[in-house]
Parts: C-alpha cells; sequence; structure tokens
C-alpha cells in the first residue's frame, strides 16, 4: 500500500512542481510542433532523470506525456495542421469555428476538454487498474482485426458528403499501409529494393506531409482568394463562456472519455484510432449530428477528450501487466524499468508510495496544464500571426526537421514530401485527407490481426469459427453492423427529404 502523507509531501516540493511545470512546458512544445511528438519528447528527456528520484523523474515524463497532448491541438484548429495524429479530428471542427472568428473560443475549448480527459484517464487508472487490464489481456489477433473494421466504418463521417471519395481515399491509404515487409511472413512489398523502405512508410512523416505540406501550398495562393490562416480576436469573458459551454455538454466527455480509456488499454490501438471512433460516436449520440464539421464545440470536444483520457487508459495495462498501450507507454515502461522499478500487481503493494504519487501526480499535471496554457496559447498565436510567406518557410522547415529527427533517415523526409504532394493533390479535388490518413494509420495493425487470426484459426482447425466465435469479437462485430447500418439510413433519409 502506501502512505498518503509520503505522496502529499512529494507533491507539494517546489522543485517537484518546478520540473513538472517545465516538463509540460516541454511537451506542450513538442506536442504543437508538426513532426515532434510526446513519444520524441519523453525519449529526448529520459535521459536527464537519471540522477533523480524514481517518482520525480515518471512525475517530469508523466507531464510531458499530458503536455504533448493537448498540445497538439494549438495548431490543429489555427492552421489546419494536427501536431499530432491524434489531434486530427480537431481540425474537423476546431479550424472551422477559427475560421468564424471563433479561435479563442476554440482554443479554450480544447484546452478545457483535454485537462478533463487527462483527469477521467487518470481516474479510470486509479479505480480500474486491475478489471481493465484483464480485459485488454482477452484481446486477441481476431479482436484487433475487428477493431480497425469498426473504426473504418466512420469513413462516411470524414468524405464530406461524399462517400465514394472518402471509400477510394481509405483504399489509397491502405494501400500506402502495405509498403515494406509483411508483419507475419517478412517478405519485402513494394520496396523497390531499397532497405529504407523494407520497415514501412513512416506514419509520422506520412502525417505530417498529409496535412502540413498542403496547408503551407494553400497560403500561397493569390491575395484574392480565402486565406488558411484563423483570424484571433481576443474578447474578454471568453473563458468563463466557454467553460459554462463545456458544463453544458458534460455527456460527450463521458462518451470520449470512455472510449479513449477502453481504445487506450489495447495495445497497438492508441489515441490514433481513439479520437476517430470518439468523434463518430459523439456524432451518433448527438441531437443535431449534421452540425459536426460546421464548428461546433462538441467536434472539439470529443477528440480533445478521448485522445487525453488515452494517457491513462495507455498506462493501466503498462503499470499492472508490463504492457503498453501506446508508442509513448512503450518509452514510459523503458523509463519505469530503467529506475528499477518492474511493472506488475506487486508494484502497486511493494512500491505503491512511487506508483501512487505518480498517479495523483497526473491530476496535478493537467491542473497546471490549463493554468500553463492560458498564457501559453497566446505566445503561439503571436508566433503564427506572422507573414503568410514566413509561415509558409516554418511550416516548410519543422516539416523536414520534424521528419527528420523521429528516425534520423532521409527517406522519411522523401516521403513526407511524396505524401505532402498527394495531399495536395487530394485537397484541390475535393477528395480530403482524412480517409487516407485513416487508412495509412490502421493498415499494418488491419493486417497483422487478420493474417494471424488467419494462422491461429487454421492451427485449431476453424477459420470462420476463429473469427465469429470470441465474445469480444461478436460485440466488434455488432458495433460494426450497427455502424454501418447507421450511415445507410442516414444517407437514405438525407436523399428521401432531399427528394
Amino acid at each position: 500500500m502506501f502512505d498518503p502523507w509520503v505522496v502529499l509531501s512529494a507533491l507539494t516540493d517546489p522543485v517537484t512542481l518546478l520540473l513538472m511545470s517545465l516538463s509540460a512546458c516541454f511537451g506542450i512544445v513538442m506536442g504543437a510542433v508538426p513532426g515532434l511528438s510526446g513519444t520524441l519528447g519523453i525519449a529526448l528527456l529520459l535521459p536527464f532523470t537519471f540522477g533523480l528520484e524514481p517518482a520525480t523523474a515518471l512525475l517530469m515524463l508523466g507531464s510531458v506525456y499530458c503536455g504533448s497532448e493537448y498540445g497538439g491541438s494549438i495548431p490543429a484548429i489555427l492552421i489546419n495542421t494536427p501536431g499530432t495524429a491524434a489531434a486530427l479530428c480537431t481540425t474537423f471542427d476546431g479550424h472551422v469555428m477559427a475560421m468564424k472568428g471563433e479561435a479563442q473560443k476554440a482554443l479554450f475549448t480544447a484546452l478545457i476538454s483535454s485537462v478533463a480527459g487527462g483527469v477521467f484517464g487518470v481516474a479510470a487508472l486509479l479505480f480500474l487498474s486491475v478489471p481493465l487490464a484483464n480485459v485488454s489481456m482477452k484481446f486477441g489477433a481476431p479482436e484487433q482485426f475487428w477493431l480497425c473494421v469498426f473504426a473504418l466504418t466512420i469513413i462516411a463521417s470524414l468524405s464530406s458528403g461524399n462517400v465514394l471519395k472518402g471509400v477510394i481515399g481509405a483504399l489509397v491509404g491502405l494501400l500506402l499501409a502495405c509498403v515494406g515487409m509483411d508483419p507475419v511472413t517478412g517478405y519485402p512489398r513494394f520496396t523497390f529494393n531499397t532497405m529504407e523502405l523494407m520497415s514501412g512508410i513512416n506514419v509520422v512523416p506520412a502525417l505530417i506531409g498529409l496535412f502540413a505540406i498542403p496547408q503551407a501550398l494553400l497560403l500561397l495562393r493569390a491575395p484574392g482568394e480565402k486565406g488558411v490562416m484563423a483570424p484571433y480576436r481576443r474578447a474578454p469573458g471568453v473563458f468563463w463562456e466557454t467553460l459554462k459551454g463545456f458544463f453544458r455538454r458534460l455527456w460527450v466527455v463521458l462518451v470520449a472519455g470512455v472510449v479513449g480509456v477502453v481504445v487506450g488499454i489495447m495495445p497497438g490501438a492508441g489515441g490514433n484510432i481513439a479520437s476517430f471512433v470518439a468523434y463518430n460516436e459523439a456524432k451518433r449520440f448527438s441531437r443535431k449530428p449534421e452540425a459536426f464539421g460546421t464548428g461546433i464545440m462538441e467536434g472539439v470536444m470529443a477528440p480533445e477528450v478521448c485522445n487525453n483520457a488515452v494517457v491513462g487508459g495507455a498506462q493501466i495495462p503498462m503499470l499492472t501487466l508490463g504492457i503498453p498501450g501506446s508508442a509513448p507507454a512503450a518509452v514510459m515502461l523503458g523509463a519505469l524499468m530503467t529506475h528499477g522499478l518492474k511493472p506488475g500487481f506487486g508494484l502497486f503493494t511493494e512500491q505503491g508510495d512511487i506508483v501512487f504519487t505518480y498517479v495523483f501526480g497526473l491530476i496535478l499535471s493537467n491542473i497546471l496544464i490549463l493554468l500553463l496554457g492560458l498564457v501559453l496559447v497566446r505566445v503561439f498565436v503571436r508566433a503564427l500571426q506572422i507573414p503568410q510567406h514566413f509561415l509558409v518557410a516554418a511550416i516548410m522547415a519543422l516539416s523536414v526537421v520534424g521528419s527528420y529527427s523521429i528516425n534520423g533517415s532521409v527517406m522519411d523526409v522523401l516521403s513526407m514530401m511524396a505524401c505532402g504532394l498527394l495531399g495536395y493533390v487530394l485537397v484541390r479535388y475535393r477528395f480530403g485527407v482524412a480517409p487516407l490518413a485513416l487508412g495509412l494509420i490502421l493498415g499494418t495493425t488491419m493486417e497483422e490481426g487478420f493474417k494471424l487470426s488467419l494462422h491461429l484459426g487454421s492451427a485449431e482447425g476453424n477459420v470462420m469459427l476463429f473469427f465469429f466465435s470470441r465474445p469480444q469479437s461478436l460485440v466488434l462485430i455488432a458495433l460494426t453492423v450497427l455502424s454501418l447500418g447507421y450511415s445507410v439510413w442516414k444517407e437514405y433519409a438525407q436523399r428521401r427529404k432531399a427528394a
């Protein structure tokens, strides 16, 4: 167990609070700069924690993790370029709100939602660690496949009224995900005898290219055309108005928070998938689903609550079973072991003071992010309110530096540029890049789950039974059928109404 006074003294130590604040600021910067990420931030900060107490070190790394998830929403709202892959859905309504002159409200909505989602995830980590970790252990290859199929059913919500173009974009994304070695057999595909492509197209540089480069090129349009940079008009009382609107929409926090925690504990899923699912489920539960994508608070709240709830959910199996639920959680697992902490149920009993100091410290980190965000948002807005040609150069430079810094590979930079040109073509012809990004993100996970299920089903003697008889698979299949049925019914109802 743990001593509450030890935890309280650790969290009120001025040095610890200072280090947590600096780490949160660093995490916000890592999330706000396209191409950088919380994973990279944790990895960069890890060597500087070796001489610190384990609890303090974990609090610093956890603050980076929380801060990066919030930071990704800032460029997503202001310049329609998600700072992290999980902030992609924030662009759907956040940038629209900003372009309508509500940039300050959108930024405050993202900030409040991020903090609420972070606290929701930590609460799940605190109270539901053991039962949710047991559930995650029951998810095998077929459940992994069906989860990706369920996620792909939301393409209709991302296609801007043209489902066919959305399906084409998703298929292109799935095709790009096939580049590299087969995840099961290791056979190289579409590599053109290039060693750099053996590991496939790195998702992060590809997402930078798909979203950052088209926006940079669109900024070079003729002065008479509508600009992409969102206008920011500061007004008094907006924060309290936004806070009141947030409390009137607490159902979004519940829906998106549950999705974030559940998907977060599934190894390999992470905030990328969770934010799409949360956005779609919030749209499904809404009384006005047609308003999503037009710039409403619910459209910003859902992905931001969700991707911050994933932070707590992803650490449930990490702390209890040593199975990270996301890439940043995997780096956190390495940090645990570096400081001599062995994940497992014994961690909560033998070293409870350290664990519960870290868990309660995550709540404190989110509160610090709320306070820091109110100041840092203005700094980022001012930094982005520069002449367009300077902004274009900055986006291009940061995209190249961010892509190269991930693995130190020139191929990542080339992949980013190629995906940028592809994204620009898609945007110009009104295809949209979100379905393509979804296919690229889900492709490898979906293929791995499918092929492993085939091999395991063959070993058991009945492939179909292996796919369709497991209780968890049946739940995901039912959700997939309901999602598809709802999309078909909705499109039919709209056509009938128009007729």
